[in-house]
């Protein structure tokens, strides 16, 4: 009989998170209502920031980021090619033009180095990307920053639960806001949803607007006709999240510390039980400066192991593994090569792209499936198998 598949994510609902989501449908509100609220309070304050401001998915709340800034025609922004495209998209939606700077070759971080050559006059921001959920050298950056007046934004989709020093990341302690997503392979899931944290009151007031259509209803009672007046004062759109999906991402986000500790168990079983293939592959490293919260495992291949990438995923997913493939390069894709992007800017993401393969992470796996992985690894490379024990 053929073996389950294993996926290389995927949520973990539970029957309070199935309560919550059912109370809420009973309630009066399906829309934005209070368990919308209620999660953004959490959720800041879980961040150690001021405030949150949640989404229906991640990708709108890093559009509302850069419209908060002010991002636009004539801007550039500077970002890793190692993410997903949207990183990228949501700047060109205003505009701006994404300006790609060269990775670290071990982590797939954007390197400092490689962000300094990249910064012009037309510069406004730094968007890092915390790959895998391992925090950028943020330090860095911020010197970066301050030294050329820029704003950074923190694509923290991978990261709920990272550290950076003794803050957590979306505390904002580098940045002015930090973006996280909650589709069901992070951390948390609202099913779709994402959310911005921030210290500045003006980019929370900008990011509320434009989640709703760039209407608002305040301050204007005594102004007009009467209590039913609104009006829109920007360009907005509809990036509103539903209450029963807020209340499925607060009941979510009070088991993230479970969550978090389980990921990290599942990093530490697999460092022990892949070492014999170590000469093949490369495993991910907790950085000096901060904690991981593995959103992915990635392995990088080494040597000629590099050129049977395509065999092992093929292997690999004949077994029943979900293994996947983050990311390719976003210039890489047809509709940045077709507007002149260069990929040979950013050697090292391309041979980071060429030795990537992520195979399954998330909470709700057993040791058996750990092993089941590891073993699949050593027989393709010829290792010890039988990992019981490990």
């Amino acid at each position: 009989m053929q073996a389950p598949i294993l996926p290389y994510g995927r949520q973990w609902i539970d029957d309070n998170d199935i309560e919550a989501v059912t109370a809420a449908l009973h309630s009066d509100y399906l829309t934005t209502g209070p368990r919308v609220a209620e999660f953004e309070e959490a959720l800041a304050a879980r961040c150690g920031a001021a405030y949150a401001v949640v989404f229906n998915s991640g990708t709108s709340a890093l559009h509302a980021a850069y419209d908060a800034l002010g991002l636009g025609p004539g801007d550039e922004f500077i970002t890793s090619p190692i993410t997903f495209a949207a990183t990228a998209n949501v700047g060109m939606y205003l505009g701006a033009k994404p300006v790609f700077a060269d990775v670290n070759p071990t982590t797939g971080l954007l390197d400092p180095a490689s962000v300094r050559n990249c910064i012009t006059n037309k510069t406004k921001a730094i968007v890092p990307v915390h790959y895998a959920g391992q925090p950028c050298d943020m330090d860095s950056l911020q010197r970066l920053a301050a030294d050329h007046g820029l704003a950074i934004i923190e694509d923290a989709a991978h990261a709920l639960g990272a550290t950076h020093g003794e803050h957590r990341v979306g505390a904002c302690s580098h940045s002015a806001m930090a973006m996280f997503s909650f589709h069901p392979v992070k951390h948390i899931t609202s099913g779709e949803g994402g959310a911005i944290t921030t210290n500045e009151k003006l980019y929370y007031d900008r990011l509320r607007l434009f989640r709703s259509h760039g209407i608002t209803r305040s301050d204007f009672f005594e102004k007009e006709d009467g209590p039913w007046y609104y009006e829109m004062q920007q360009s907005g759109l509809n990036y509103r999240l539903t209450d029963f999906q807020a209340a499925l991402g607060l009941s979510q986000l009070s088991r993230l510390d479970f969550f978090l500790q389980r990921r990290r168990a599942i990093a530490a079983h697999y460092r022990s039980a892949l070492g014999d293939i170590a000469q093949h592959i490369s495993l991910p490293a907790e950085p000096a400066y901060g904690t991981h919260s593995y959103h992915l495992f990635p392995l990088l291949l080494r040597g000629a192991a590099v050129q049977r990438r395509a065999a092992l995923f093929t292997r690999l997913r004949e077994g029943g593994i979900g293994v996947q493939v983050h990311y390719l390069p976003v210039y890489r894709h047809p509709f940045y090569r077709e507007r002149g992007f260069d990929r040979r800017v950013c050697p090292n993401a391309d041979d980071f792209y060429a030795a990537e393969i992520s195979i399954p992470m998330f909470p709700a796996m057993q040791d058996e499936d750990v092993n089941r992985v590891a073993e699949a690894l050593k027989s393709f490379f010829g290792g010890r198998t039988n990992l019981s024990s490990a």
